[in-house]
C-alpha cells in the first residue's frame, strides 16, 4: 500500500515535513511551529452555535476549558465530548484544535468541552493526567449548569490526547465507574511504547518520527518513570473488562498504529464493544491536515457520527 496522493503532495509542498527535525527545537519553538502549521493545515473555522471559555478547579489551580455548542442546539441537555488535544504532551493548545472541535460538535450534535491541560517539560507526567481527570470529574458534577447530560459523556482525543482519554477510562474504572464515561473516541492514539512493529517500520519519513517521539517522551516523563505504568501506556493495564465502548482510528503509516491495534485487541478480548477503523494510506495527524488531505474531513465526520450513534 502506498501513501495517499494527497499526503505525498503535501510532503512535496513541504519538503522537510516528512522528517521534520522537531528535536532540534526548544519546546517554545516547537509550540510556535506546531501552531503555525495548523493555521494553514485546517480549513477556515465553521460556524458554531456558541463558544465559551471557562475555568474549572484543577489539581494545581484554575484549568481552562472551552465549550463548543453545536449550531443547531437549543436549551436542552446535550451529550458531551470531553476532548483532550494531541501534541505529544509538549505542544498544542485549544486554538490549534479550534476548527476540529467545531466540526466535531456540529457533526456529533454534542457539546465539545476541550481541556487546556498543562504541558511538559514545565509540567511533566502526571500533570496532564491529573488535569484531564479533574476536568472530567468537574464536568460530570456540574453537568446541569453546563447543559450536559451526565449519562452521555464521551472522552475523546488524538495522539497524546487519545492517550489521556484512554487513561481517563482506566482511572474511572479504578474509581468504581466514577465519573461515568459512556464512550471513548481515540484518534491515532499513543497507547504503548517500545512495541516494535510500526514504530520501527515507520520510524522515519512519515511526519511523526522515532526521534520526535523520543524527544517528546524525554520532556514528558521524569527520568525514573516506569513506562509500564498504565497512566503512561494504557495497553499495559491488567484488566480491560468494563471499559467504555470505543471507536478507534489508526493510520497505516503511523508509528503509533500497532500500539493502538494492541489496545483494540485487548478491549475485544475483554468483551468491550469496539469499532476499529484503519486508514491504510494515511499518516499520523491527518485529521488536522484537512486543507491538504480531504480524507481527514471525512474521517472526522465518521468519528462524530459514531459518537452520535452511541449516545444519541
Amino acid at each position: 500500500m502506498a501513501l495517499d496522493p494527497s499526503v505525498q503532495a503535501m510532503f512535496d509542498q513541504f519538503p522537510n515535513m516528512a522528517n521534520y527535525p522537531r528535536w532540534e527545537l526548544s519546546p517554545a519553538e516547537a509550540r510556535q511551529a506546531f501552531k503555525q502549521f495548523y493555521q494553514i493545515a485546517m480549513p477556515p473555522a465553521v460556524a458554531i452555535g456558541k463558544t465559551e471559555n471557562i475555568h474549572a478547579p484543577g489539581t494545581a489551580g484554575e484549568l481552562p476549558l472551552r465549550i463548543y455548542t453545536p449550531v443547531a442546539a437549543g436549551g436542552e441537555s446535550l451529550p458531551a465530548i470531553v476532548f483532550t488535544h494531541g501534541g505529544g504532551f509538549v505542544v498544542g493548545d485549544l486554538d490549534c484544535y479550534d476548527t476540529l472541535c467545531r466540526n466535531l460538535a456540529n457533526d456529533a450534535g454534542a457539546r465539545v468541552i476541550a481541556v487546556d491541560y498543562r504541558l511538559a517539560p514545565e509540567h511533566p507526567f502526571p500533570a496532564a493526567v491529573e488535569d484531564c481527570f479533574a476536568a472530567l470529574k468537574w464536568i460530570e458534577a456540574n453537568a446541569p449548569d453546563l447543559g450536559v447530560d451526565p449519562n452521555r459523556i464521551t472522552v475523546a482525543g488524538d495522539s497524546a490526547g487519545g492517550n489521556l482519554a484512554a487513561v481517563m477510562c482506566l482511572l474511572a474504572k479504578e474509581n468504581k465507574g466514577n465519573p461515568h464515561i459512556g464512550f471513548q473516541l481515540l484518534i491515532y492514539p499513543a497507547l504503548g511504547y517500545g512495541l516494535g512493529g510500526s514504530e520501527e517500520s515507520f520510524a522515519e519519513g512519515y511526519y511523526l518520527t522515532a526521534k520526535t517521539i523520543d524527544w517528546l517522551m524525554a520532556h514528558y516523563l521524569p527520568k525514573d518513570s516506569d513506562r509500564s505504568d498504565p497512566r503512561i501506556a494504557p495497553v499495559a493495564a491488567k484488566d480491560f473488562a468494563g471499559l467504555p465502548p470505543a471507536y478507534i482510528v489508526t493510520a497505516g503509516f503511523d508509528p503509533l498504529r500497532d500500539g493502538a491495534i494492541l489496545y483494540v485487541d485487548k478491549l475485544k478480548a475483554a468483551g468491550v464493544p469496539v469499532t476499529h477503523i484503519d486508514y491504510p494510506t494515511m499518516i499520523h495527524g491527518f485529521m488536522n491536515m484537512q486543507a491538504f488531505i480531504p480524507v481527514g474531513s471525512e474521517a472526522l465526520a465518521a468519528a462524530a457520527q459514531a459518537v452520535k450513534n452511541a449516545l444519541g
